[in-house]
């Protein structure tokens, strides 16, 4: 008996997939399945996060749907995928209303914190709100420089903690090495994998979405936003070394590391997401998990909206749109902030390190 429904089922399919073992090529789940005989609640959910979606085995089973063993693997493990981000979720009591409102939560949480900053700024100096301010410092007209660090380390900090505390929690429920630790070659293998999408791929001719004529798209929106974000994080570390080491305060000209940086990382959470969506709207829904929309959702509208604001207050800082532009942009990022940990941006932690699992257990089968 396993912990839920979904489960369940996971386990009734794997079970069949393991007595078939047509799609042991397509990709690093069946291999996985096959190294076992029975499954735990941990099996299975290391099993769901290791699943990419592309969306291969749904294509060429013979049992899928309509056949009587109604064998759907991509649905079904998307379905125990985001059940596990509630699982394993820190506080858990959080997880269950973001997945069934991740967008409206995700859009007030942004705009909630939009209006405290506007409000903030108003109550100080109600210039500043439509000013025009130029040179070093000028953002911090509308907010000061340490008061702003307060607010967002403290949202950042409390992400990292809850997603540190889901993560252990996810890791020793599907089974840590016998040797108690990862190795190095295999996190470097997880990495090499993770970077490359190796996995997206449908067994090396692309992903299915909405026919069954597979194409790379899914893996190239996914690049963009994945290393949009990364960029993104790249210009806000640079900034702060900026900042606290050189003593040099924001805006820097479009031409400065952080600005580079940003704008190429703010490209990438423009076009990526925006292509994810497009993506998720025309896909086959037999292999989507329509409950979860909203969390899938969500988490797309806050990427698009922390680039493409950013991209905005870049082009408009030096004018009267400043203000409520960069209130708008800073929102979006807080709002990305609290919801990581409970949204899909876990969905690339946990199979991270279902990755490094699963290259682990490559390396001590030989």
């Amino acid at each position: 008996m396993h912990g839920t429904r979904i489960l369940e089922e996971t386990d009734r399919l794997m079970t069949v997939c393991n007595s078939c073992r047509y799609c042991e090529g397509l990709c690093a789940v069946f291999p996985a399945m096959e190294m076992r005989r029975a499954f735990s609640d941990g099996d299975l959910n290391y099993l769901a996060n290791l699943c990419h979606s592309c969306g291969a085995c749904y294509v060429d089973c013979q049992f899928s749907p309509p056949h009587e063993f109604n064998v759907n693997v991509p649905q079904t493990l998307a379905v125990a995928r985001a059940e596990s981000y509630a699982a394993y979720a820190w506080p858990r009591a959080l997880s269950g209303a973001f997945a069934r409102n991740g967008l409206v939560i995700s859009v007030v949480a942004a705009l909630s914190m939009a209006v405290f900053i506007l409000g903030f700024a108003a109550f100080n100096d109600r210039a500043a709100l439509f000013g025009i301010h130029t040179g070093p410092g000028a953002f911090y007209k509308l907010m000061p420089h340490n008061a702003m660090a307060v607010l967002f380390s403290a949202a950042f900090l409390y992400a990292i903690l809850a997603l540190v505390l889901s993560v252990r929690a996810f890791w020793r429920d599907i089974g840590e090495p016998i040797r108690g630790r990862a190795d190095g070659g295999s996190i470097f293998q997880a990495i090499r994998d993770a970077g490359e999408l190796r996995y997206l791929h449908g067994g090396g001719v692309g992903c299915y979405n909405e026919d069954d004529k597979p194409t790379d798209r899914r893996k190239l929106y996914h690049h963009l936003t994945f290393y949009g974000f990364l960029l993104c994080f790249a210009a806000t570390s640079v900034a702060t070394l900026y900042h606290y080491l050189l003593a040099r305060e924001a805006p820097y000209p479009w031409w400065d590391l952080p600005v580079v940086l940003g704008t190429l990382g703010g490209i990438g959470l423009v076009v990526g997401p925006v292509g994810l969506f497009l993506a998720k709207v025309k896909r086959d829904p037999a292999l989507l998990d329509e409950e979860r929309y909203g969390m899938d959702v969500g988490f797309i509208a806050m990427l698009f909206l922390t680039g493409v604001t950013g991209l905005a207050l870049l082009v408009l800082r030096e004018t009267s749109a400043m203000g409520p532009l960069l209130a708008l942009h800073l929102g979006a990022v807080f709002a990305l902030f609290i919801t990581m940990p409970y949204g899909k941006f876990v969905h690339g932690i946990y199979r991270f390190a279902a990755l490094v699992r699963y290259a682990q257990e490559r390396r001590d089968a030989g």
